[in-house]
Order: C-alpha cells, then structure tokens, then sequence
C-alpha cells in the first residue's frame, strides 16, 4: 500500500544544510497499522508529510497504493489524496462556521457523492449522531476530534495518515478514538500510519517505527 525508498529530506539554515530525514526505506501492506514515534526533532512529522504527498523528498522515493508520488504534478496528487487519503490533525482543522454534521459532508460534496445520510451514520458511529446541528465552537476537544474522524472515514480511504491524534485530548477522550480508529480500520481496511507521543496508541499499532536523528532506529512487528 505504501513504499519509501531512500527518503532523505535537507533545509538550508542558517545559510548550511540541516538533514531532517536521513535515507529512510521501507514499506507497509494494506490494511497495516503503523505508529511512527520518536522524541521532538527526530523528523516524524516531515516523514509523514512525504508519506502523504503533502510535500517533496530531497532525494528518494514515495509510491502510493502503486502510484510514484515524486512522478506527479501537485495537481495530480491532490486529485490522488482526494481519491485514496484521510487525514487526522491534532489541531482537528475543522471548518469554523460549517456544522459538525457539514464538516463531515464535505469530502463527499466535493467528490459528487450522496453526502447526508453517510454523514450521519459517521457521526452517530463516533457517538455524536445529536451533535450535527452543532458548530465547532459549540464542541469539546474530544468531539471535535470525533467529528475530525468521521470526517476522515466518510470517503472510505485507502489510507489514513494521522498527525498526534490524541496529543490534545484527556485520557478517557485520547482512548475513545483510538478505540474508533483501530474498530474503521479493521472493518474498513483502511491502511493507518499515525506519528504519536502517545504510548498507549503505538502499542496498539501493528508495527512501530522509530527514529532519532533523521533515521529509522528501530522497526518492529508486532
């Protein structure tokens, strides 16, 4: 589903070269579950940016459910993250003066698809299927999260790239989505690569990447 070849990423600072990621290889199946940690610094989120096609390696390779990312123009791999990739933010990134019940429409208008009734599934299987009518401002952290989520899941991707989902959430709120992740990906297949501090979240993970320094120092299975 996935493939990094020899990812490496620089940036001119402080009028020298900085190596962010250092020469990264490897791949993930369908339906993987990867968690990537590591300390602050260490490179995570730049990785999961090139992962998503969100930005372009230095030098190296990203193929996507069979497409080379690096190949494309980013007219291209928009249409292709439209196609086959949900994101998860920290920040939740909703739309402010859209209605939970809209936020989670959205992906689906844009793509010409029958929106309503597949948002409101969504959103009653997060556990907010009273909440719709509400707009972001009017929602905890953790709903907000959860209206993020469905929103993720309502085109059924083929993957799902999640940047510290929990990392603003309580304990009991950071267990109830991963506990609604890890239920979407295996009753939907979706691929998940999630970056965490969260350790409760990566030993839920099929697999865990390590990295320090810009390098991967440890890869294990679980």
């Amino acid at each position: 589903m996935l493939s990094c070849h020899n990812l490496t990423q620089t940036y001119l600072s402080g009028g020298r070269s900085l190596t962010v990621l250092n020469d990264i290889t490897f791949s993930l199946e369908p339906g993987g579950f990867l968690a990537i940690v590591g300390p602050s610094g260490s490179g995570k989120t730049t990785l999961l940016g090139l992962l998503a096609g969100l930005d372009r390696p230095t030098a190296g390779r990203v193929v996507l459910d069979g497409e080379d990312l690096g190949a494309m123009d980013e007219d291209r791999r928009a249409r292709m993250r439209a196609a086959k990739v949900g994101f998860v933010f920290q920040s939740f990134q909703l739309i402010p003066t859209l209605t939970a019940q809209e936020n989670v429409q959205v992906p689906l208008e844009l793509r010409g698809e029958p929106a309503e009734e597949r948002a409101a599934e969504l959103l009653g299987r997060v556990g907010l299927g009273e909440r719709g009518h509400h707009y972001p401002a009017q929602l905890s952290g953790g709903e907000q999260q959860r209206v993020a989520l469905a929103r993720a899941f309502s085109t059924k991707p083929r993957i799902l790239f999640a940047d510290e989902p929990t990392g603003n959430l309580d304990a009991k709120t950071g267990d109830t989505v991963i506990a609604l992740m890890r239920a979407l990906n295996e009753e939907v297949g979706t691929t998940l690569v999630l970056v965490t501090h969260d350790p409760t979240l990566a030993t839920m993970a099929h697999r865990i990447l390590r990295l320090a320094d810009g390098r991967v120092v440890e890869d294990t299975s679980r």
